[in-house]
């Protein structure tokens, strides 16, 4: 008699353990993506306001490049007088202040971007100290047309910046 009762007990609940453990599972299951589909919610909807903000920096360095280039910055920085190691201290200057204006800009493009952006200046910047400090260039007008002497052999550094900016921003869409 306790036998049947123990078998008729396990009848009632091992159906109702069962079930529970399925309930618990789905519930589970369900809650998990809800999460999901919250997190790629509020990812999406992040996106779309950052997205404005990364293109607008690309465009700021490419610009930032654009007016480093050394053709673009020697025409648009003639020299005022003739002391070559005061105008390449004025250009070194200029493109300081142009990347320090455009620092905040790395946190909307990957990491390789900016080294690229960075390296760029950083040649753009030894282009200058290496030329002014020929015995060969004498005047600042000097400097200049070496630079874009020596430039005119190959591209500069700023190009392959510009072009590694742009594959960037092709990934984006």
């Amino acid at each position: 008699m306790d036998l049947t009762k123990i078998i008729e007990l396990l009848a009632y609940t091992l159906p109702a353990v069962v079930t529970g453990l399925v309930a618990l599972y789905f519930f589970k299951y369900f809650i998990t993506n809800e999460d999901k589909r919250r997190n790629y919610l509020l990812r999406k909807e992040s996106q779309k306001l950052a997205l404005p903000l990364r293109l607008q920096a690309f465009e700021r360095l490419i610009l930032f490049l654009e007016r480093i280039s050394l053709n673009k910055l020697l025409i648009r920085i003639k020299p005022t007088g003739k002391d070559p190691e005061k105008y390449s201290h004025k250009l070194i200057s200029i493109v300081e202040q142009e990347f320090e204006h455009n620092l905040a800009q790395q946190i909307y493009v990957s990491e390789t971007a900016w080294k690229a952006v960075v390296t760029s200046k950083n040649l753009i910047v030894k282009i200058i100290h290496t030329t002014a400090a020929k015995k060969e260039v004498e005047t600042a007008e000097d400097l200049r047309k070496d630079i874009l002497r020596n430039l005119g052999k190959n591209e500069g550094p700023t190009s392959a910046a510009i072009s590694y900016l742009k594959i960037e921003v092709k990934k984006i869409f």
